[in-house]
């Protein structure tokens, strides 16, 4: 065994302790172990390649720091072990992933932290990117020359795949889209009624003009309206008691019949500074939204916004 791969191994070993310490021990995970009561495995990748973007490191959480060293501290593995043994690279990220998945595996079964596929996708990233720039930099006999060209490649790689991975959680990250009204609720009777005719009206100092739809109960009875939802989205609207009033009317909102929402003209007599109101509530994809409205409250610009990905 020469000189340098002594020293190498040598590096290896060390930083490899490094590793597992923080792994393991750091972070509080001991004493954290001890309220843990149940194993933690997560098998479903979720934005496993998501990286902290550049507003996120002005004002970095612990978090955005762990996402980080995820991947930036699993890259020298990808350069020292093929420096120590002669491997392709399907060989070595394969044999790499599969360790990772024993750690991370251990991890969970002494409750010293949680099996996370996503850390595990994220540092084979890190040691791919180890490999890529080990593969580059190491072209020579000239070991200090190689060091420098290796560091460098990784430096490249690293911002390479930090942007990409940028593109990419943008490009498969739904986010709201654009408002759409709801013109269409069944009433109590099951027929389809499209709103009120539309007009403006004041609610405190605030004159108000409602832009796509309004509701309310006819000659300030009581009226029940539904929405049959199939998507996940933001369903929201406005609601208030229109003046001149004495205030009376009432509001409910259930979601699959559980009760959401409950407010009465009585709490806008005593906190007018919060009416009109807007209420929004994100909702799972196939359900039925049900609003019951009494006396003289109204709703208005009834609506949602679908979870959508930007290329949509």
């Amino acid at each position: 065994m020469t000189k340098q791969r002594k020293m190498i191994l040598t590096a290896t070993i060390l930083y490899t302790l490094v590793v597992l310490y923080f792994m393991f021990f750091a972070f509080g995970r001991m004493g954290a172990s001890e309220r843990i009561t149940e194993y933690v495995f997560i098998f479903t990748p979720d934005h496993p390649f998501r990286l902290p973007g550049m507003s996120d490191l002005l004002h970095p959480t612990l978090m955005d720091l762990v996402g980080f060293g995820n991947l930036v501290a699993f890259i020298p593995f990808g350069i020292l072990f093929p420096w120590l043994y002669r491997l392709t690279f399907a060989r070595f990220i394969t044999l790499f992933f599969l360790l990772i998945i024993v750690a991370e595996t251990i991890q969970a079964l002494t409750l010293l932290g949680s099996f996370d596929i996503n850390d595990a996708l994220l540092n084979t990233l890190g040691a791919a990117i180890g490999f890529g720039a080990y593969k580059l930099g190491v072209r020579s006999n000239n070991g200090g020359l190689n060091i420098v060209k290796t560091v460098i490649s990784s430096v490249v790689l690293f911002l390479i795949v930090w942007g990409l991975s940028g593109i990419m959680d943008k490009a498969f990250t739904k986010v709201e889209g654009p408002f759409v009204a709801v013109n269409e609720l069944s009433d109590s009777s099951g027929n389809v009624v499209t709103g009120n005719r539309i007009s403006s009206f004041k609610i405190g100092a605030q004159n108000v003009e409602p832009q796509f739809n309004m509701y309310g109960a006819e000659d300030g009875h009581s009226e029940t309206f539904t929405y049959k939802y199939k998507e996940k989205m933001t369903f929201s609207f406005y609601y208030g008691i229109p003046e001149p009033s004495d205030y009376s009317g009432s509001i409910s909102l259930s979601v699959d019949g559980r009760e959401i929402l409950t407010s009465s003209g009585e709490v806008q007599r005593s906190n007018p500074e919060l009416f009109p109101s807007l209420f929004e509530i994100p909702v799972e994809s196939g359900g039925e939204l049900t609003i019951t409205i009494e006396g003289n409250l109204k709703i208005w610009d009834v609506g949602y916004r679908k979870m959508q990905y930007l290329w949509n």
